[in-house]
């Protein structure tokens, strides 16, 4: 590894080249001042950061001496709760509290929406899910099945007519919905025009009507008397009808309605976390290059598609006309967030004077805030810009109660006086996915009141933590089971109140978790639904085509309106928070196989793309062919989960190992025609992927905090070095 000197420090070279030639050159910052605070940073914080980690291992520890204590005598909730405030485990929560944050753009504090998540080291995901702020409502039904693919529907080759019918009986249907006239159908309007100051439509008889809430009407494209485009608003979303009597749906629809674009995806996180496999220096800085490229405007990514090259770009903003004949400009674009990685792993891309890697979160710090630096400036010539009011957004993962928290403040403090900016223009995003993040969420808050702009919920992180800090307690309930326990209810209501209390509503995001199968759009649409009314005013989306059709749920749910109800509920209980979802009967044989090979089928086909292809996040078919979309989170749970029971003897290594081989067969046959795939059976020996997925289950317990980053990062490493 070619490294550079700054002092005392070694700096990967193609990583100080990368800085000083295409980031530096774009602020007015002082190269030499900036390495020299980079590595005062790094020194000063990392004793803190190592710190906090001994912490989480010092905790877990006095756990695993508490559950075994008490296993055999049982023990009740109020004594668990008594001993986890004794260790410090839950901390005073304080007295009630407003949040403080300043200059934030309406996506989060007004807007409720669908939030895409995408691995920034792949720049054509990183630009659809940016470019995601609209999405065709034509297309998204037409290639799910929210249309049933039943006779005479099904999509092929050629555009089936009758099924684009049934495309546009539904979406005009949700017009009627959301935007009723006032008499009559938008299936039946053959024009739509602006009278004065309302939308007018015209039906075939030569009658008329208007929106039955005129206020609906927001702006058109074109001329009143012949606009091209009409865009309505509700609930803070807009919708476009557009209308080209030329095209190949308005040339035969009534109205001329070509299609109906949905405002989708408010915000998009750019993630350097759980869905990236980033390993090593080349990896880290080929994903800042696409950070920075978003940060500039200038991020292209080109493909072929059905024989044709495609170059894709980060789409301007829209612009219309009001009736009164002003502009009407909207975002183009998702607002960007980005995802740093939490407190436990190193990175080589710098190294103090006795060889130790910086940790990645203090490095991951200061450069995306650096490159996000880029977009507030006030001369930029580019006409792409991110944040409107001047802000930062890092979500930061895996942080565990207060203390971290607020060691995160400290850092981005500390960066923001690097960087030149100004006091809290860094936000802070808190994951709540770790269970004493969840029990003192209000503290964490309270840590970060004036740079809070969100919080969420992660079931599989949350759960994957539930396994591993109450390893000792008992053999756990199979996965299905565990979903259904009183402290999932509590988990995601207890956030939601919390959030509430602490004045998110109308200044900061709540969100909700991922929709994990990207094929299952009709399920999603009777389901997801639950997460608007549940309060959360964002919930997390597998794709763009899941965002447009997600973003029907908040026009039929005003979240704000759900929010004001739910202020007036009790808050869910700290008891149900520490009940721990443990086997009460055994289990038969049956069952136990049958969660064997899920869990297990689950983490091969993962592990093998994540440590042979470096693919972080993808559709992975599990046991029963379904796609779901696989990262970290889920690998955590299912480890954690077959090491519980293995250490509690509900299954045998044996078993384990037999099921390993046998669902290595299913992994690889599915995978057949995977590019560059490297198959495992008859090389299970040699095999990385097998070797790896087989040390996260037998080694899962020893892992800091049930983590999968250190088994991975090894296992890629090799597999490159093999390469």
């Amino acid at each position: 590894m070619n490294m550079a000197q700054q002092k005392t420090f070694q700096i990967n070279q193609r990583f100080y080249n990368f800085i000083n030639d295409q980031v530096l050159s774009e602020v007015s910052l002082n190269q030499t001042k900036f390495w020299d605070d980079f590595i005062q940073l790094v020194r000063g914080l990392t004793p803190a950061n190592q710190r906090l980690l001994q912490t989480r291992s010092t905790l877990q520890s006095q756990l695993n001496t508490w559950h075994e204590t008490h296993k055999e005598s049982g023990y009740k909730l109020s004594s668990y709760e008594k001993f986890l405030t004794e260790i410090g485990y839950i901390v005073d929560q304080g007295e009630d509290f407003v949040i403080e944050t300043e200059n934030l753009d309406r996506e989060i504090t007004s807007l409720s929406g669908p939030q895409l998540v995408v691995p920034v080291n792949n720049a054509r995901f990183a630009l659809n899910a940016a470019n995601a702020r609209w999405g065709s409502l034509y297309d998204a039904l037409y290639g799910t099945d929210v249309i049933a693919q039943e006779t005479g529907l099904k999509t092929g080759k050629k555009y089936n007519k009758a099924r684009g019918n049934r495309v546009i009986a539904y979406a005009k249907g949700f017009l009627d919905k959301v935007f009723p006239l006032t008499k009559g159908t938008h299936h039946n309007v053959s024009s739509y025009l602006v009278y004065y100051q309302h939308l007018l439509v015209l039906f075939p008889d030569g009658s008329t009507s208007g929106l039955k809430k005129p206020g609906q009407f927001a702006a058109l494209s074109g001329s009143k008397n012949d606009p091209t485009s009409i865009l309505l608003v509700n609930n803070g979303l807009h919708l476009e009808i557009k209308i080209d009597r030329k095209g190949s749906n308005g040339s035969i629809d009534f109205a001329g309605v070509q299609d109906i674009l949905i405002e989708s995806a408010t915000s998009s996180i750019m993630d350097f976390e759980d869905s990236v496999s980033t390993v090593d220096g080349e990896d880290k800085i080929s994903a800042y290059k696409n950070w920075l490229g978003l940060m500039k405007g200038d991020l292209q990514s080109s493909f072929i598609k059905e024989g044709e090259k495609i170059c894709r770009t980060l789409e301007h903003d829209k612009r219309f006309t009001t009736q009164d004949g002003e502009q009407y400009r909207l975002p183009g674009r998702a607002l960007l967030l980005v995802r740093n990685v939490g407190h436990l792993m190193d990175t080589e891309l710098m190294q103090d004077e006795q060889g130790y890697n910086a940790p990645e979160g203090i490095v991951d710090a200061v450069v995306t805030a650096l490159i996000a630096s880029i977009d507030l400036q006030k001369n930029r010539l580019s006409n792409i810009q991110n944040s409107k009011s001047g802000s930062i957004y890092i979500v930061k993962p895996k942080m565990h109660g207060p203390e971290e928290v607020e060691f995160t403040c400290t850092l981005f403090s500390r960066v923001e006086k690097m960087l030149g900016l100004d006091e809290n223009t860094i936000k802070l995003g808190i994951m709540d996915e770790e269970r004493r993040a969840t029990l003192n969420l209000k503290a964490c808050i309270r840590a970060a009141k004036e740079r809070i702009f969100f919080i969420n919920t992660g079931f599989l992180d949350r759960t994957g933590d539930e396994i591993h800090s109450g390893m000792q307690a008992g053999a756990f309930l199979p996965k299905a089971e565990i979903k259904q326990q009183a402290w999932i209810a509590a988990y995601e209501d207890r956030n939601v109140d919390i959030g509430l209390a602490c004045g998110f509503q109308g200044r900061a995001q709540i969100g909700k978790g991922m929709w994990a199968m990207p094929d299952e759009m009709k399920q999603m649409m009777d389901e997801k639904i639950n997460h608007p009314l549940s309060g959360a005013s964002t919930a997390w989306v597998p794709s763009p085509t899941a965002a447009t059709l997600h973003a029907l749920h908040y026009h039929f749910v005003k979240v704000t309106d759900v929010q004001e109800q739910l202020k007036s509920r009790s808050q869910a209980k700290l008891t149900d928070l520490l009940s721990i979802a443990l086997l009460e009967n055994d289990l038969p044989q049956e069952v136990i196989e049958k969660e064997l090979e899920n869990n297990i089928q689950g983490i091969l086909g993962y592990v093998v793309r994540w440590v042979e292809l470096g693919i972080g996040c993808s559709k992975v078919p599990d046991i029963n062919h379904i796609g779901l979309m696989e990262d970290r989170a889920t690998l955590r749970i299912s480890s954690q989960h077959i090491a519980n029971w293995l250490l509690h003897g509900i299954c045998t290594r044996a078993q384990v190992e037999e099921t390993l081989q046998r669902m290595a067969k299913v992994v690889d046959k599915q995978n057949e025609s995977t590019e560059a795939y490297q198959t495992m059976v008859g090389n299970l020996e040699q095999s990385l992927a097998f070797q790896a997925a087989s040390e996260l289950i037998f080694k899962a317990i020893e892992q800091p905090s049930g983590y999968t980053e250190p088994l991975l990062h090894h296992y890629r490493l090799e597999a490159k070095k093999a390469h």
